[in-house]
């Protein structure tokens, strides 16, 4: 039978917010084991924990730095979500220490900021990252502030993503050389990355104009979002080619001549536009969402509805793997539309009851303070 690709992986994940934990969750779902490293006390707020276990320390003392190195030792990879220096100060640098202890293992160290950057010491979240990567210069409505599109751009896709990425480069290195090593993310470098391509577009007539004027960023008319006549639901239309614009306006019930405001215009005169949106919006309002669903449905118009989480959950849309392996599947996401919290210490007996072939209360226990500690007879 089949196993996921990442089946045998131990992964140390330090407690952090949204970037990390969901690096962590992409590698449990490709069938790593995931051991959080949660600080004594209450759970954590991640809700990124499909196939992970807790186990609470307390790296400031020496029993719970004991168990935290025994496990480093026979970690595959440490996901490390602190400020640069953190790690360094609790003496756990992962060149000088952890790699010591274990030349195989892998360091995923993510951060906002650059590390060597004027930022590197500074607070931040997902807007600030976005912010001096460049990308949220070219993000919404023209006349108005940039618009961060929630945390998704930054925190996941240039965070997360790129560290799991980065993970799976030094693995397939470790696979020849057999040796692991530090891998270094940010989200604003992450980010910027990701927009390579509008970034290269900026330079030809496609996106050279000011935010909000262009093909792609919500200036054409063909190209965005319309109101539907039922409040509040949209449809989105993407009608670049030409082919396809001419099935868009067949299912809108339009001519090219209904469309622009002077004969011997076309669509991509930006003169036009203005005009054009009218004359959309206008005509999406004359039907609901699931009216125009029928009329666009199994057409090339490049028009889909614009659906919620909650449209998602009503219609069963299953939540599935970032990709689909035909001979290693991924696990079947243990994730529902609520999320689930993982509690503090949570599944940490099983989960070094394989990683190390210990029990609870004879190699390993939760001290007086709520942090596990490492026996002393077991102590490296």
């Amino acid at each position: 039978m089949s196993q996921p690709p990442l089946t045998g992986l131990k992964v140390l994940e330090l407690s952090g917010l949204a970037p990390g934990p969901f690096c962590g969750f992409l590698l449990s779902s490709y069938g790593a084991s995931v051991l959080r490293i949660d600080r004594p006390g209450p759970p954590s707020s991640d809700l990124l924990t499909s196939y992970k276990s807790s186990i609470p320390l307390d790296l400031k003392s020496n029993a719970s730095r004991a168990l935290f190195l025994t496990l480093v030792s026979k970690a595959d990879i440490l996901i490390d979500p602190y400020r640069p220096g953190v790690l360094e100060k609790l003496n756990l640098d992962p060149v000088n220490v952890l790699q010591k202890i274990n030349p195989r293992l892998i360091t995923v160290r993510l951060t906002g900021f650059r590390r060597d950057g004027k930022y590197k010491d500074m607070a931040g979240h997902d807007i600030n990252y976005l912010a001096v990567s460049g990308v949220l210069s070219m993000l919404g409505a023209k006349d108005t502030p940039p618009l961060p599109p929630g945390n998704v751009l930054a925190d996941f896709a240039g965070g997360g993503h790129v560290a799991f990425t980065g993970v799976l480069l030094a693995l397939i290195h470790r696979g020849v050389s057999g040796k692991g090593q530090v891998v270094e993310a940010n989200m604003a470098d992450g980010v910027n990355y990701l927009g390579t391509f509008p970034r290269l577009l900026t330079r030809a007539a496609m996106w050279s104009g000011p935010r909000g004027t262009n093909t792609l960023d919500g200036g054409a008319p063909y190209y965005g979002c319309y109101e539907t006549k039922d409040v509040g639901r949209y449809m989105s239309v993407g009608a670049l080619e030409p082919q396809f614009f001419a099935e868009f306006l067949k299912g809108m019930g339009l001519t090219e001549s209904d469309i622009v405001p002077e004969k011997g215009m076309s669509r991509d005169d930006k003169r036009a536009w203005d005009h054009m949106r009218l004359i959309f919006t206008a005509r999406f309002k004359t039907k609901t969402r699931a009216e125009w669903e029928k009329i666009f449905d199994g057409t090339d118009a490049c028009c889909v509805p614009v659906l919620t989480y909650q449209d998602l959950e009503e219609r069963d849309y299953d939540f599935r793997p970032i990709v689909g392996l035909t001979e290693s599947p991924g696990r079947k996401v243990e994730l529902t539309y609520n999320g689930k919290l993982l509690k503090t210490g949570e599944g940490s007996e099983k989960t070094l009851k394989e990683w190390l072939d210990w029990t609870k209360g004879q190699q390993w226990d939760i001290g007086a303070k709520g942090a596990a500690e490492q026996r002393e007879k077991s102590k490296l």
